[in-house]
């Protein structure tokens, strides 16, 4: 059996420094620190971090008064900054910076007196902590048709600004229908959106044209793991989403020549190799890599963790 790995693929640079801000903080200030929502979406991810003294909450409340407390990836509403600030919460905050863009973005359309349309899944906590960072009523689409349900003037100047876990493909059915409705609308270059998405699912069409199954290594709760798996089985190949070997089934690949495997931004590389690991117990096993981009940007970490030395990189992911 051929298996392709995709390029690029797994961690994306708001991962590593968001797993890097909670490795380093343990460092720094001890166990435990507290983790609102999970760093990133990822079991083994979160594991690893758990065992070396993160705990992870859902509410501010669980974590005592005076806490080391990091926030996630994915960013939060105000709502939940201030409570830490009342509760007197050290916060390190390991919000992605191209999530953070969006949130400026958003702000500074309406403070021009725009409306804001925000394009993303309802419920995903970006989408929560995007809505909860505009101090004012933004409207959510999902789909071209939510967008004539919208109770807009026309004529009103409005904005959009999208979850960053989206490609351009994803979003540009939905931009050109508020293209098509509103006379006075404005958003972010098509630049703006997030290099990572937009790599990882332009190596996996590549990836589908020489695969007969793709497989995705990647969490159920991930949006963008799940989108790739998508993409395969929008150009026709058998496609399934996994986030380790343990739950690989022979049935998948049987008589398969070629297996394409990628992985979502928030998985591990380790997982990856464990993937190839139970497909070898099928059968002997030719690893290639495809051409692609080489992702090169760091994002920078909080000032107060820049003079602690890193674990050794990826720590999380071994």
């Amino acid at each position: 059996m051929q298996v392709i790995l995709a390029q690029p693929r797994g961690f994306c640079a708001g991962v590593v420094r968001a797993i890097e801000i909670v490795e380093r903080a343990l460092q720094k200030y001890g166990a435990p620190v507290y983790v609102r929502h999970e760093i990133v979406h990822n079991r083994h991810v979160v594991e690893s971090l758990k065992a070396k003294g993160a705990r992870f909450i859902e509410e501010l409340s669980e974590a005592p008064p005076g806490a080391v407390t990091i926030f996630s990836a994915h960013g939060v509403a105000k709502a939940v900054e201030q409570e830490a600030e009342a509760r007197g919460l050290k916060v390190l905050n390991a919000t992605c910076p191209l999530v953070t863009k969006v949130h400026i973005q958003g702000k500074n359309y309406l403070a021009n007196g725009r409306q804001v349309i925000l394009i993303g899944h309802a419920g995903h906590p970006e989408i929560l902590g995007t809505m909860g960072q505009i101090d004012g009523p933004v409207h959510l689409v999902q789909t071209e048709e939510d967008v004539e349900k919208l109770e807009v003037n026309v004529d009103e100047p409005v904005s959009y600004v999208t979850q960053t876990t989206l490609s351009v493909d994803e979003t540009k059915g939905i931009i050109g229908a508020l293209q098509n409705r509103f006379t006075n609308i404005i958003g972010p270059d098509t630049k703006d959106i997030c290099y990572a998405t937009q790599n990882r699912q332009t190596a996996v069409r590549e990836l589908c044209e020489r695969a007969d199954v793709l497989l995705v290594v990647g969490a159920p709760n991930s949006s963008n793991s799940n989108r790739l798996r998508e993409i395969g089985e929008e150009v026709g190949v058998p496609s399934y989403l996994l986030a380790d070997g343990s739950e690989l089934k022979h049935e998948w690949v049987k008589g398969a020549n070629s297996v394409g495997i990628t992985a979502g931004a928030s998985a591990p590389e380790s997982m990856v190799e464990n993937v190839i690991d139970a497909l070898r117990r099928l059968g002997p096993v030719e690893v290639t890599i495809m051409d692609g981009i080489e992702e090169t940007i760091q994002f920078r970490l909080p000032a107060e963790l820049i003079e602690i030395a890193s674990a050794e990189p990826n720590a999380a992911a071994n």
